[in-house]
């Protein structure tokens, strides 16, 4: 019988256990890896004596990138979180909790910074001082401390205290109990036990994804006025549903409150297009409602932040351990938009209030309202709360009361108050136990309608007589659109008055006079290679191209104008398009393209923006997630500059990016050469981005040219700035450099 179990979970994840070691690790942990352990049932609930816990894993090996194929492959909080509370290893006088903790196991950088980024999902911020720089008060921030001190049985524990660490290296390093690891390339890794060996590999393949564990209906999902689309009534430990979530639609404006695991596949199930978010409500930092980030970060324009300066200070502070990131850069990916607490901010016309909830770490619930002729619509969205028998005990009440309160009792009462406000809709956190809130709590409340979430189990009879479930997708229309009033089709105006902006409106309301088709997932648009009879303009949902003879994949987001060569040209579908989720589009026929294009003397501007989107489509830097308006408006910003061979220059000497259409260059830091640079790859804009930076000279070897682009743009659009910002690291170290990079934090150790 085999000493080494080595078994794959899902892409990018396998479990080996090596029973007689009592090691059992998690090799790779992208988002919602503990979900998939308990659909493969590597976790299980068992009885300890009296005491009811999980089984798990014990271990984590990290990946040795942060990123593949532009999805974050470590996110290790809600496993960490497993082995200390649900498996017990750090609740006072569990059985679990024999003095062993979690493993994490990787590169140093990898481990130091999960450290952190778990550190501070753990805890929030960890100080008065720290709670204070958000701008509340020294009595309130004395008394936020003493929740946090209450659900931390006392103590801020330092990441050492919490967890250990093993750095592999290319030489054998022991984990425990005669395991032993060893790395032989990148992401490949060797375990070995008494006289047996395996190997793991963490590298996904390319173009693989990692998985969601869920799998969900297809919605088609109507502009409102005002409604609520349910998109996650689970927890963090749901195998089946996402995490608690709601989807705000006011004016036919799209905003999300919080981002879990896996928000664009939730996104796509429901057919919304990640360029229509137009902001985010986000209560708190645990990885439930917090992991989603990771990829709302890597999109082509920033989302508007919204949250208290508390909540957002200890998010900004987590988001940036994980990347191991400056804490400044938060700004480059989210337009901030900070909300006082009890107080009615406008967004755009929605009224928005957040409140003060306990939990362990800073946390903010919301209070929506729409004003509507004498009858205001509300929602509020309660997420995480505490349940009334917690908040007594903190108080020094009830059952088992703290033996030094937390809070008044004054203060008790408020919270509970606040939660039991009266609205039209109310979602509330039903997950009990210690830092969840219970249905129980709400028997006596007022609202027309109360869902109930953030639980991973059936509701009990008892519940059902409280509040209702809600299906996945399911809305709630709070203030219905005009029958007369289609806010897709005012997206549709906006659009074609964006491609267009010199065609008079009459011809823009000659192609909005055209029919908005729906297609169903999986259909297909345009083959290739077959001829093209119409253009459509993507409105809602998300397109796929495919060219398997290429190796190519790409995906557009709404806003989309797909085949719009091929309806003026008469061409040929350069790929096959699909749908990726449902969709709506308006459908413009190829001959009534073809004549509004000639009527406005179009064709030579439209074959400039195509052969710019082409090319801009082909490279790294541009070819991933950077939708189709952000690439037509990049088009328009590029110029075209030469270079004779045996000419130099100094990446201080221009603010400008420089992409290669053809030739080839040189980066050379003294007599150190960093980079050989081919088509599609680029150079410059360092200063304008990061200010301090190393000076590269860049030597021209052949007759060279360049398309330029101002780097003051291109900063605007996260996923490019990220991408920029790995790439300058790289060469930054490539030139020999052994102090810091400019652009990255010292990790806690």
């Amino acid at each position: 019988m085999s000493l080494i179990k080595n078994l794959r979970i899902t892409n990018g994840v396998f479990w080996v256990e090596i029973e007689d070691a009592d090691l059992r690790i998690l090799c790779g942990c992208p988002a919602d890896s503990v979900k998939h352990l308990k659909k493969r049932g590597y976790i299980e609930e068992v009885q300890k004596g009296a005491i009811s816990c999980e089984t798990g894993p014990n271990a984590v090996l990290l990946s040795d990138v942060l990123i593949q194929n532009g999805m974050f492959a470590n996110l290790t909080e809600f496993p960490v979180l497993q082995m200390l509370y649900l498996q017990g290893m750090i609740i006072p006088n569990h059985p679990s909790n024999t003095g062993l903790k979690p493993l994490l196991i990787g590169s140093e950088e990898s481990v130091n910074s999960q450290m952190e980024y778990i550190f501070r999902g753990n805890y929030g911020l960890i100080s008065k001082e720290e709670i204070m720089a958000s701008g509340i008060s020294e009595e309130m921030a004395e008394e936020m401390m003493q929740i946090k001190l209450f659900f931390a049985f006392g103590k801020i524990s330092t990441p050492q205290n919490l967890l250990d660490r093993r750095i592999v290296y290319d030489e054998p390093m022991e984990l425990r109990n005669g395991v032993f690891i060893r790395r032989l390339r990148m992401n490949v890794y060797e375990i070995s036990y008494k006289d047996e060996k395996t190997t793991v590999n963490l590298n996904l393949a390319p173009h693989e994804k990692y998985e969601a564990p869920f799998q969900l209906g297809y919605q088609f999902i109507k502009r409102e006025y005002f409604a609520v689309v349910h998109a996650g009534e689970g927890d963090g430990w749901d195998i089946h549903r996402p995490c608690m979530s709601s989807v705000i639609i006011f004016q036919g404006k799209i905003y999300l409150i919080d981002a879990g695991p896996n928000i664009l596949t939730t996104l796509n199930y429901l057919g919304i297009s990640v360029n229509e978010i137009e902001g985010l409500f986000h209560t708190h930092v645990h990885d439930d409602h917090f992991a989603g980030l990771t990829t709302l970060i890597r999109t082509d324009r920033k989302l508007k932040y919204h949250a208290t300066p508390l909540v957002r200070h200890s998010v900004t502070k987590k988001l940036c351990a994980l990347m191991s990131i400056k804490e400044n850069n938060f700004s480059n990916f989210f337009e901030i938009c900070d909300m006082p607490f009890d107080e009615w901010t406008n967004v755009d016309g929605l009224h928005v209030m957040p409140v003060y909830s306990p939990h362990p770490v800073e946390t903010n619930c919301f209070i929506f309202k729409a004003e509507w002729a004498n009858d205001d619509k509300t929602y509020i969205h309660l997420a995480d709360t505490t349940s009334f028998e917690v908040l007594d005990r903190m108080a020094g009440q009830g059952k088992n009361p703290a033996a030094k309160p937390a809070i008044s009792v004054a203060k008790c009462e408020k919270i509970k108050q606040l939660y039991l406000q009266k609205a039209h809709l109310k979602k509330i956190d039903v997950g009990g136990g210690m830092i969840h809130g219970n249905a129980s709590d709400f028997k006596e409340d007022t609202s027309h309608k109360i869902v109930l979430a953030h639980t991973n189990k059936p509701l009990t009879m008892q519940q059902r007589e409280i509040g209702s479930s809600a299906a996945f997708g399911m809305v709630d229309v709070l203030i219905p659109a005009n029958h007369f009033y289609n806010y897709t089709l005012e997206a549709a105006f906006n659009y074609l008055c964006f491609y267009f902006p010199n065609a008079p409106l009459y011809d823009i309301h000659y192609l909005l006079n055209h029919p908005i088709q729906n297609f169903n997932v999986g259909s297909i648009l345009f083959k290739k290679d077959n001829v093209s009879d119409c253009v459509y303009l993507l409105l809602t949902g998300a397109v796929e191209y495919t060219d398997s003879a290429q190796g190519r994949q790409h995906t557009f987001y709404a806003g989309s104008l797909i085949g719009f060569y091929a309806g003026y040209l008469g061409k040929n579908a350069l790929e096959t398009y699909w749908a990726a989720s449902n969709l709506q589009v308006l459908r413009l026929p190829a001959d009534a393209y073809n004549e509004f294009v000639l009527r406005n003397n179009l064709y030579a501007e439209l074959k400039k923006l195509e052969d710019y989107i082409l090319f801009l489509q082909e490279t790294w830097l541009f070819g991933e997630v950077v939708s189709f308006p952000i690439l037509t408006k990049i088009a328009r910003l590029m110029q075209r500059i030469w270079f004779e061979p045996t000419i130099s220059l100094y990446t201080k000497q221009t603010n400008d990016l420089h992409l290669i259409v053809e030739g080839k260059v040189e980066i050379w830091h003294g007599t150190q050469l960093v980079e050989t640079l081919e088509k599609g790859d680029f150079f410059g804009g360092e200063f304008e981005l990061f200010g301090d930076y190393v000076n590269f000279e860049i030597r021209m070897l052949k007759h060279t040219n360049f398309y330029t682009i101002s780097t003051a743009e291109l900063g605007e659009i996260p996923i490019v700035f990220w991408k920029l910002l790995e790439t300058y690291e790289k060469r930054y170290k490539k030139a020999g450099k052994t102090e810091p990079s400019p652009f990255r934090k010292p990790v806690l150790v």
